[in-house]
């Protein structure tokens, strides 16, 4: 599900990761340079419906969660390392908690849940 449309520019230049910006939104994440904005990579995450995006970067891990569908990308080229779908334990807003990093957008997130969730029912 990843796209790279810049995977091979990574290959050829000596990017780091305080070189490029993350940004999450309508269930899908970006990798795009700090510089220039320009987009490295994208990713859509195949599950989750709240299109929240929760993102945690932790050294060399991309943690991105979407409705509680938790998946570990590789920051450099957006592959999808793993997925954790916390089977029964249902779906909303995620916070993502390391050692050394937290996502801490608990109260925006739950926010614009209860916005889209209205949103929706209001179009029925």
């Amino acid at each position: 599900m990843s796209q790279h449309p810049g995977a091979n520019e990574l290959e050829n230049t000596n990017v780091s990761l305080s070189d490029m910006l993350f940004v999450g939104f309508n269930s899908r994440v970006f990798a795009v340079r700090r510089e220039t904005g320009q987009t490295i990579w994208s990713w859509k995450s195949p599950k989750g419906v709240d299109n929240f995006v929760a993102l945690l970067i932790d050294g060399e891990d991309l943690i991105a969660s979407i409705d509680g569908y938790t998946y570990r990308l590789d920051p450099y080229t957006g592959d999808e390392l793993w997925l954790n779908s916390f089977e029964g334990h249902g779906y909303g807003t995620p916070s993502l908690v390391t050692v050394n990093a937290s996502s801490d957008m608990g109260a925006a997130a739950a926010r614009e849940s209860r916005r889209r969730r209205s949103q929706n029912q209001n179009s029925s």
